[in-house]
């Protein structure tokens, strides 16, 4: 299908180009939407999964090379998101795929899972949270203490504190990129100890600047702590112990609240467990294919019958 052919593609939503990029071939198609809101699609790379799975990479629209609101920042809440989910099935010409979601990726993800779970054959929740604003942020100001007080002793560690600081105050694209890249020890478990793997990636990251509020400005609440009760779709959550992010406490209360879930708890990651654990990444989302593949299989020829 020339829709999954390896490289970069667009499709058409409500008007808009948006961009995504093909790796891997053969086996089930995941579907993988980047956090931030606004990090480039690029540092979600998964090679190890990309071997047994065809991964759609999406660029959301208002960010890298897919088109922009004319409400711009605004307008990119979950609700929007998930029509360009839709929309992207479509296109592919899939009615069941997996969805790996990260970060911001990952409440938008569960959003799409709790209102389509019919076109999923698994749910990956990376480094998410069953809620937004100011209890997430609550906790990130907490989980990033302890970061603090972990690296005190680190002449580094000011220019980080610096940059988390001024990121919610900056628009222009190139100083949110920069503030980003500064603020990337604070993502990752032990950057200073792995400095040389690591950098490259810190290197190439690129943020942009877009809002998950609503096409008016207004905010856009996420708190999916009771839907996510009613959720039948498989799911896999994934948790950094050292995820200033996406932690502990929220793996584990979304495992508590999704009665399918199960959770991979990857301990020596931050939020970017698919680059710090690869390998167990990748065999803890092949184990969670291989379980629920069967199930699926069953599903679409009872359907055909």
């Amino acid at each position: 299908m020339r829709t999954l052919r390896r490289g970069w593609h667009f499709v058409d939503v409500c008007g808009m180009a948006l961009r995504y990029h093909v790796r891997g071939r053969g086996g089930p198609v995941c579907v993988v939407l980047p956090g931030g809101p606004g990090l480039s699609w690029d540092y979600m790379r998964m090679p190890a999964l990309e071997q047994g799975m065809t991964v759609v990479y999406v660029e959301p629209l208002g960010t890298g090379g897919s088109a922009r609101l004319p409400t711009h920042p605004y307008g990119y809440d979950r609700a929007f998101h998930a029509r360009a989910v839709d929309r992207l099935l479509d296109h592919l010409g899939q009615e069941s795929v997996y969805l790996l979601g990260h970060g911001h990726g990952g409440r938008v993800a569960q959003y799409y899972a709790l209102r389509r779970p019919d076109r999923l054959t698994g749910l990956i929740l990376h480094g998410s949270a069953p809620v937004g604003g100011a209890e997430l942020e609550e906790e990130s100001r907490h989980q990033f203490d302890r970061f603090i007080r972990r690296n005190q002793a680190n002449p580094a560690l000011p220019a980080v504190i610096d940059a988390a600081r001024s990121l919610p105050t900056l628009t222009d694209e190139r100083l949110l990129t920069a503030a980003a890249r500064r603020v990337f020890p604070a993502l990752v478990a032990h950057y200073w100890g792995r400095r040389e793997e690591l950098s490259p990636l810190r290197a190439r990251m690129r943020l942009s600047y877009v809002s998950s509020r609503r096409a008016d400005g207004t905010a856009d609440p996420v708190d999916d702590r009771q839907a996510l009760r009613s959720l039948r779709v498989p799911t896999l959550i994934t948790a950094g112990s050292y995820d200033i992010a996406g932690g502990l406490r929220w793996g584990r209360e979304l495992q508590s609240l999704i009665p399918t879930a199960r959770l991979l708890v990857l301990a020596w990651s931050g939020h970017l467990g698919h680059v710090e654990e690869p390998e167990r990444f990748a065999e803890g989302v092949q184990d969670f294919v291989a379980a629920t593949r069967p199930a699926a299989a069953l599903r679409e020829n009872l359907l055909a019958a």
